[in-house]
């Protein structure tokens, strides 16, 4: 078809709201019952109908450097887009709508939120684009974006079209373990990151937000390899079981050291940072078992590395912990971390160390948390050689206060 006819036919489709909701309504209906494998072009015909074109969708690599395409029929294929140099990248980066004029038309670049976790980008092009184009578009990219996630439980071709090499068994089972790698709301954002991507074995974490309290647990399990990540899976298993069973931090801990006793013995152990921040009210808690003191960042700069009562590592049957707290500021940020970032180095080189590493963190800030954890985290691997014999995670919090109550009230 000519860009005459697409522009004809799009002068004749009605793009008003009311169309747009037929319109994905339609969409959403259709995709209840519908396979996976017809997702793609059925988000194609889609947009087809607002006279758009070329469709790719591209979902974020496991290693956060590439934005690879879903292959699928009526889908546009082409190379993966690098994150930090492309228009894809920068919609994936700022959750924005990027426009790039082309000769036939308006390529545009749409992020796909599920919720404030980012799954890729969603691109197509347009003979012209105005406000009713883009309102209803970033209301389809919303859809697709929540088509993808639920539909991602039954099949594997989503997974297949992440991956950019091929994957361990350990680094299977640890990314099926892992919640989405960013979470934004009102009131608090969080963004973790884990390397090597491809081969993780004991490194993990997992967080959940219950009404005012955001928990969160950065893990790193003793040994290598299918052996850590076993470790580590017992591990966020038994600490996602205390936490639902609402207990406090203490008796947390000593769920989680009697879950990997009794299964592991006392040989095996699991290097660990319980975490509870009020959310309402910024007041932090903490149990560091093992791991570097997390650093506290205001106004652009490390303040103090949040040091504490040492507790010995989950599965040695230590004694009750002592939990420490810290009252933070609005826009404050905690930056958590294992020592694989820090004890890393080139063959006969010195310890990468906790000094470097403050000034990175440092020059890193003045972003969202996702860009800077996965900035720093590209920095770090770089400044190291490429170097990660240990595996290695980072995870940042922002307290922001406030109240979320406002998203409840609806406005007409």
């Amino acid at each position: 078809m000519t860009a005459g006819a697409w522009g004809s036919r799009k002068v004749m489709v009605d793009r008003s709201e009311g169309f747009g909701e037929r319109l994905l309504g339609v969409l959403l209906d259709r995709a209840h019952e519908m396979p996976p494998q017809l997702i793609a072009p059925l988000v194609a015909e889609e947009v087809s109908r607002i006279g758009g074109r070329d469709v790719s969708i591209l979902l974020q690599d496991y290693e956060q450097l590439t934005l690879t395409p879903l292959p699928g029929r009526r889908l546009m294929i082409g190379e993966a887009e690098p994150i930090d140099d492309s228009p894809a990248g920068r919609a994936f980066l700022h959750a924005m709508i990027v426009e790039q004029p082309q000769a036939d038309g308006v390529r545009m670049f749409l992020p796909l939120l599920d919720g404030s976790d980012e799954v890729g980008v969603l691109a197509l092009t347009l003979d012209t684009v105005d406000d009713d184009d883009r309102r209803l578009l970033r209301r389809l990219a919303g859809l697709v974006a929540d088509m993808l996630v639920t539909k991602n439980n039954y099949t594997d071709q989503f997974f297949q079209a992440r991956r950019r090499r091929p994957m361990s068994v350990a680094a299977e089972i640890q990314w099926s373990l892992l919640p989405p790698l960013t979470m934004v709301t009102p009131q608090v954002a969080v963004a973790g990151i884990l390397e090597p991507a491809y081969d993780i074995a004991g490194d993990s974490f997992d967080y959940a937000l219950n009404d005012d309290i955001l928990h969160v647990a950065i893990i790193d399990a003793m040994g290598h390899n299918l052996d850590a990540a076993v470790l580590a899976t017992v591990a966020i298993g038994a600490y996602r079981h205390a936490r639902r069973a609402a207990v406090g931090l203490a008796d947390l801990y000593m769920f989680m050291d009697e879950a990997i006793d009794k299964q592991f013995g006392p040989d095996h152990f699991v290097t660990a940072q319980m975490v509870r921040l009020n959310v309402g009210t910024g007041h932090l808690q903490w149990v560091n078992a093992g791991h570097p003191a997390p650093l506290l960042i205001r106004d652009h700069r490390v303040i103090q590395a949040l040091e504490s009562p040492g507790t010995l590592p989950v599965g040695f049957g230590g004694d009750i912990p002592q939990i420490s707290e810290q009252e933070l500021r609005r826009g404050d940020r905690v930056l958590f971390f294992t020592d694989g970032l820090i004890e890393e180095h080139e063959s006969g080189g010195e310890q990468f160390g906790e000094e470097r590493m403050i000034d990175f963190v440092e020059r890193a800030l003045g972003r969202d948390v996702q860009e800077i954890t996965r900035s720093l985290s590209r920095t770090l691997m770089q400044e190291r050689g490429g170097i990660t014999t240990d595996d290695a995670t980072l995870f940042l919090v922002e307290w922001r206060g406030g109240s979320a109550d406002h998203l409840a009230n609806l406005e007409m």
